[in-house]
């Protein structure tokens, strides 16, 4: 898998400043969160779900992996395609051994939610990045439905144990989280009575959508979804769009690049997930949305993003939640804005695969750039990037964001530990390097 990373041993990048401008239309990855989902509610349909643009990710194949282990046969027809033969809500089988999640935190705790009403005790695993990532927000509630979940004090791995009886419950969702929302409707499949959830903030409702689309009765709207056990999901065909999280980092790259002019395919525009699309044009980002339409549900449109000075702002904070995966491509578009940028109520990045926080901050400030670390956020005053070496921390998406920095540097970035972005983007080595990036193994 050239220029994506292994699995095993280390993987370092250099990326270098940008020759002519970025130019092209590009394809990127089909979206994680979409393809999980489908794998997952297609598995536990009656009869067979046939997705495209399926991604083709070591998470994505982590979840269908476990899927397989318990009894479900999924096809692989074409590269970006999987036949699910669904096996109705109570024909899952027990494993012989654990399910092996990966690096996968959506599949672990969606699993989890999934796993809770099952009449067989499971066993979740993770790599040594995921069994770092604290469990008990999805576990508690849990719980309180009337699952018996035992943890590493509250890391992985999950034993889940089997023939639970679960009741429907209203909770409140003390930080908004899709994760853990998305767990606890997939709980409810199986549980008696309604249950409800709240949310301090509207997370993606992808879930919500893909059930829906499944045919399971379900209320949702912005901060709250609902749905009673006892029902079935049918089998349906899901196209999946390209994922805004891959986007993303083309997005700041041809923003910051002079000349540059990129167009986008097919991108997922879910309302919950696009925040960094509005962050971008509040920092003067020249981005249109072009062909919006929508696919298995989901709202999609090419984006055309062109070469425009960027300048700092104060993020508002009702976007936080819908950008949450694209924070450490944001960091590299303050770091090169005029102005200072102030990030607040994003206590969530410490808990993704690294602390995203600090490792942002950290990488920046080993490039020159001023950053001001804070509970939940960081003050960054943009300026000049300046060469030197960062640390990926494993992390996929911080590899991919130091990966444009290098674009608009003063002189060469060396990333160091890149293994992982195999996770969300295979191929994004190759993709960059035909739009423009001057981007290597090390």
């Amino acid at each position: 898998m050239s220029g994506v990373g292994e699995a095993a041993g280390r993987l370092d990048w250099i990326s270098r400043p940008a020759g002519p401008p970025l130019r092209g239309a590009l394809a990127v990855p089909g979206d994680k969160s979409v393809s999980h989902r489908a794998l997952m509610l297609g598995a536990l349909a009656e009869g067979e779900s046939h997705i495209r643009g399926f991604l083709e990710g070591e998470d994505t194949r982590a979840t269908a992996a476990v899927f397989a282990q318990l009894g479900v046969s999924i096809q692989t027809p074409a590269p970006g395609e999987r036949l699910v033969h669904g096996v109705g809500l109570h024909g899952l089988r027990g494993a012989r051994g654990p399910l092996d999640c990966g690096n996968a935190g959506t599949g672990m705790r969606l699993l989890t939610g999934l796993l809770a009403g099952q009449a067989f005790d499971s066993t979740l695993v993770g790599d040594e990045s995921l069994s770092r990532r604290p469990m008990r927000r999805v576990t508690e509630p849990l719980v309180a439905m009337g699952a018996r979940i035992d943890t590493r004090e509250g890391l992985p791995p999950l034993h889940i144990h089997g023939g639970r009886r679960l009741h429907g419950i209203r909770y409140e969702l003390p930080v908004a989280s899709a994760q853990v929302k998305s767990a606890l409707l997939l709980a409810g499949l199986y549980a008696e009575g309604e249950t409800e959830i709240l949310e301090p903030h509207p997370t993606r409702d992808y879930t919500e959508r893909m059930l829906a689309a499944f045919g399971w009765p379900i209320e949702f709207g912005p901060g709250r979804a609902s749905l009673t056990g006892g029902h079935a999901l049918r089998a349906t065909d899901v196209q999946v769009p390209a994922d805004f999280s891959s986007a993303a980092f083309f997005l700041v790259a041809a923003s910051l690049v002079p000349g540059s002019e990129l167009l986008l395919r097919a991108v997922g525009l879910n309302p919950r997930r696009t925040g960094l699309l509005q962050a971008l044009k509040l920092m003067g980002a020249d981005i249109e949305v072009l062909n919006a339409r929508q696919s298995g549900g989901e709202p999609v449109a090419d984006l055309r993003v062109r070469h425009a000075p960027l300048h700092g702002i104060e993020l508002p904070g009702a976007l936080v939640p819908d950008m949450i995966d694209e924070f450490p491509a944001l960091f590299i578009a303050a770091a090169a804005a005029r102005g200072r940028t102030v990030i607040r109520g994003a206590a969530e990045l410490r808990v993704k695969e690294s602390d995203r926080i600090a490792s942002m901050a950290a990488g920046l400030r080993a490039l020159g750039v001023s950053v001001e670390e804070t509970p939940d956020g960081a003050l960054v005053t943009g300026g000049t990037l300046g060469p030197g070496t960062v640390e990926g921390h494993g992390d996929h998406r911080v590899a991919m964001s130091f990966a444009v920095a290098g674009l608009v540097a003063a002189g060469e970035i060396r990333i160091e530990d890149c293994r992982n972005v195999a996770t969300s983007f295979p191929g994004f080595l190759e993709l960059a390097n035909g739009c423009g990036f001057a981007l290597a193994e090390a």
